[in-house]
């Protein structure tokens, strides 16, 4: 059995995807995914569950939805019984076990992990594979439609700003190997995507110019400049005032990136 949670969550069992179709017992899984091998104590569980307003006996319906969510587990791995030696009750709330290899999102730190090595040790090629491979994990937003409290909502913004750093650093290798025409693309969609992410506008700029389209880069600048400027009040960062500023003044394109 796996668990995704990069994307609507579900379990990937031998006969295919599962879901969870009660909104709170799914809430409640998501909850003990992400702070998995961890207590979470029932408060914590009610407030993801129903924020302010729980209800006067929350802690007996937290206990029947982890007796559902247990059921669930046990159905997926086709055992007979609800399973209480994967969810386990500790005297401050409640733990569910994940071995290696059941969790995508595990998954996709340890290949970010391993892009961030290869590429530190030069190696861009297996550091673009890596970085190519965790960004396949991802089936859409993390967690996709599911409501929460602040567990959840601090996990939702992590793994979309992991996602983002992914695909950025895959980026650098791509830049690195020197594949500028093939990034223009790509990197024009996510720059329109995310007009205030400067680290895209940089890329896009950078694989203009040293595919020889420099005044394809220092137009990609004036607008995002524009954009930095209409929706904060602010010109862009000093990475890309440098950047336009050598593309401007350059004779011919940069070195390929190292």
């Amino acid at each position: 059995m796996r668990f995704e949670m990069l994307g609507s969550l579900r379990a990937v069992t031998r006969e295919g995807p599962e879901s969870v179709s009660a909104p709170k017992v799914e809430t409640l899984l998501s909850v003990l995914l992400i702070r998995a091998g961890q207590v979470t104590s029932t408060s914590q569980l009610a407030d993801e569950i129903w924020g302010d307003l729980p209800p006067r006996r929350f802690t007996a319906a937290v206990h029947v939805y982890v007796y559902q969510v247990r059921k669930s587990l046990a159905a997926w791995s086709g055992a007979a019984e609800p399973d209480e030696e994967r969810l386990t009750t500790r005297p401050a709330g409640y733990v569910l076990r994940v071995d290696p290899g059941e969790l995508d999102v595990a998954d996709f730190r340890a290949l970010a992990a391993d892009g961030r090595a290869q590429a530190a040790a030069g190696r861009h090629e297996a550091a673009s594979r890596s970085f190519a491979r965790a960004l396949s994990l991802w089936r859409g937003p993390a967690l996709d439609g599911l409501a929460g409290g602040p567990i959840v909502e601090e996990f939702v913004r992590w793994a979309q700003e992991a996602r983002l750093e992914c695909e950025e650093l895959r980026i650098e290798q791509e830049l690195a190997l020197g594949r500028y025409d093939r990034l223009i693309a790509p990197l024009r969609t996510l720059t329109a995507e995310h007009p205030l992410r400067e680290g895209f506008a940089r890329q896009l700029m950078l694989a203009l110019h040293l595919a020889g389209r420099s005044s394809e880069a220092l137009t990609t600048y004036r607008e995002v400049s524009r954009t930095i400027d209409r929706e904060l009040g602010l010109e862009p960062g000093r990475g890309l005032r440098e950047l336009y500023a050598t593309v401007r003044d350059a004779d011919q394109p940069l070195a390929p990136v190292a």
